[in-house]
């Protein structure tokens, strides 16, 4: 039987890991096994509405924000985009299908901008959620980034003690905004 859906699976693989997963799903639910959220068993790893750090995001900040959020929905179409740097009202990187850390290493050192990390609209949330953790801290740091901007219940957030530690001694905040507030 698992030859029998290897193409489907092959197929979507042309559209992304987004399209990957949809199909397996579609495989599972063919054969009754039901796929429940990653975040079910331990829901401590998602976030909640607040910021996390000492240091908040100012006025200036949070146009920008908005601004990349704007720009992030109009991108919504692409399978991979799920990180954008914004400052100054300006996008300054998003995300190929190489990934967040890919697009940081793209950045000027000092560039003083702000992560955005963001599930796609058409994201299957169930098993593909957008993940930071510290690995995710010390490349902001690296390169110089003043904040990280999450959505509530929507981003995997590993190791947080450490990182909001990591955070607040590097003064780079960590927002968690409602979800609502995108659209």
């Amino acid at each position: 039987k698992g030859i029998y859906y290897m193409p489907s699976v092959i197929k979507a693989a042309k559209f992304g890991d987004a399209a990957i997963i949809k199909s397996i799903i579609k495989i599972l639910d063919k054969e009754k096994i039901k796929v429940i959220s990653s975040i079910y068993f331990n829901p401590e790893l998602t976030t909640k509405v607040r910021t996390y750090t000492k240091l908040k995001s100012n006025s200036k900040d949070n146009q920008s924000i908005k601004k990349a959020i704007i720009y992030f929905n109009k991108l919504n179409n692409l399978d991979h985009v799920q990180a954008i740097i914004v400052k100054d009202n300006k996008i300054l990187a998003s995300e190929g299908k190489h990934g967040t850390k890919k697009m940081l290493s793209s950045l000027k050192k000092k560039s003083d901008g702000i992560l955005i990390k963001l599930p796609k609209i058409k994201q299957d949330l169930r098993i593909d959620l957008p993940t930071i953790g510290f690995n995710t801290l010390k490349d902001c740091k690296k390169y110089g980034l003043r904040g990280v901007v999450l959505i509530s219940k929507k981003n995997i957030f590993l190791d947080r003690a450490k990182c909001i530690n990591f955070a607040n001694k590097n003064k780079i905040f960590i927002k968690v905004i409602w979800r609502k507030f995108l659209f």
